[in-house]
């Protein structure tokens, strides 16, 4: 059954895309952060071990939120790895278990999808007519910007 919210089809389809291309994002930057949360080492370990955890955790509530989202408005989300990779922006990084170069590397993404984010406020708004979408959008603005904060303050 189609939704009747009051989003017109075709812009309901253009934001269900752009969603679909943050999901991508947002699932390879969870991977990323997991990823390293296994191979870290320091003599920081645990703590870092744990705050790598805190992120990944946060952001598996985000892929599903996001994913959620795109069904709110009438569209499939899309699942497969395959279709992850061929639309996200962020780069997987060579192994290693340097905790800078991990941080740097996390940090790195959080950042573009904040710029991705902001760019399509304001669209979701007044283009595509789709207030909720914008304010989904602005939250996970919030989010990106504290994990950001955080990662950048162990960079100093």
């Amino acid at each position: 059954m189609k939704a009747n919210t009051g989003i017109a089809e075709k812009n309901a389809k253009e934001v269900a895309s752009v969603l679909n291309k943050l999901l991508a994002d947002e699932f390879v930057l969870y991977t990323k952060t997991r990823n390293y949360h296994w191979n870290i080492e320091g003599s920081n370990f645990m703590e870092i071990h744990k705050f790598f955890e805190s992120q990944y955790e946060a952001l598996d509530e985000i892929v599903d939120e996001t994913a959620e989202r795109i069904r709110k408005i009438g569209h499939y989300a899309q699942g497969r790895l395959k279709d992850f990779l061929d639309q996200t922006e962020l780069v997987e990084q060579p192994y290693t278990n340097d905790q800078k170069k991990q941080i740097k590397s996390l940090l790195d993404d959080h950042e573009s999808i904040i710029r991705f984010i902001r760019l399509h406020i304001d669209v979701f708004t007044n283009k595509y007519k789709d207030a909720g979408s914008a304010d989904f959008l602005t939250g996970l603005l919030r989010q990106h910007e504290m994990y950001a904060w955080f990662l950048r303050s162990y960079l100093g």
